[in-house]
């Protein structure tokens, strides 16, 4: 294992830790909660390097510049790829083929395109649907802010949950950015509110992934129920490039 390796490696298994001891805190399994360790506008060798130091999830923001690194890696078949970050509606294709997972599903539009290619290539995809409960315009995600307006949501999720080629698994969120770890706890709680709103309107689906909680409020978010947490920076370090706008 080279330096890199050794390097993340600490930090992965120090966020492990950390992750553990907030499952611990609220009487959840650490092994309930996956650490999805995120590589976006990080070079190859970081990606390689995440992997080796024991990761086996990692997540991308934009598309080519993800579907570029799972094939430069694709000898590590036991390692997910999830695309977590917003996926414009013409690279839904590329999408499809390459990831094991998207956590932001943000529009009925999109769940259709993906479904479509999807289908295409033979393929079945877990999703989890993207919802905005800050209420940030600069925020992707269905509108879910307000409580009082929630039912306005449900005959579009019945239609993405009607796509034959999609698997909803649950719910994901980005909350807005606070000056320290609390400031995301309502949210992380209003998007656990919303699961148990939309498990009553559609009993058949399980909801059971949260997808919340970065490297700024991670812990925080375990204590509110994620199941999974998207950890960059606190691992891998600062972004070093931008391959692809979206």
């Amino acid at each position: 294992m080279n330096d890199l390796a050794k390097s993340i490696q600490e930090k992965y298994l120090f966020t492990l830790e950390k992750i553990s001891g907030a499952a611990r805190s609220v009487g959840r399994s650490p092994e309930s909660v996956k650490l999805v360790i995120v590589t976006k506008a990080q070079p190859v060798a970081v990606a390689r390097a995440a992997i080796e130091a024991g990761a086996l999830y990692l997540g991308e923001n934009y598309p080519e510049e993800g579907a570029a690194k799972i094939q430069t890696l694709r000898e590590f078949s036991a390692v997910e790829w999830h695309m977590i970050g917003h996926v414009q509606s013409r690279k839904a294709q590329t999408v499809a083929v390459n990831f094991n997972c998207v956590h932001s599903m943000d529009s009925l539009k999109l769940a259709v395109r993906l479904d479509r290619f999807c289908g295409e290539a033979n393929l079945s995809m877990p999703v989890l649907l993207e919802f905005n409960v800050g209420g940030e315009e600069s925020k992707s995600g269905w509108s879910a802010w307000d409580e009082a307006s929630w039912s306005m949501l449900v005959d579009e999720i019945s239609s993405v949950l009607a796509l034959p080629n999609l698997r909803v698994r649950g719910l994901m969120t980005m909350p807005p950015l606070g000056s320290a770890p609390e400031y995301s706890r309502p949210y992380f709680q209003r998007l656990n509110r919303l699961r148990d709103f939309l498990s009553a309107q559609f009993p058949l689906t399980s909801f059971d992934e949260l997808s919340m909680g970065t490297s700024s409020d991670y812990e925080v978010a375990v204590q509110e129920g994620a199941t999974l947490v998207r950890v960059g920076t606190a691992i891998v370090g600062a972004r070093q490039y931008k391959t692809e706008s979206v």
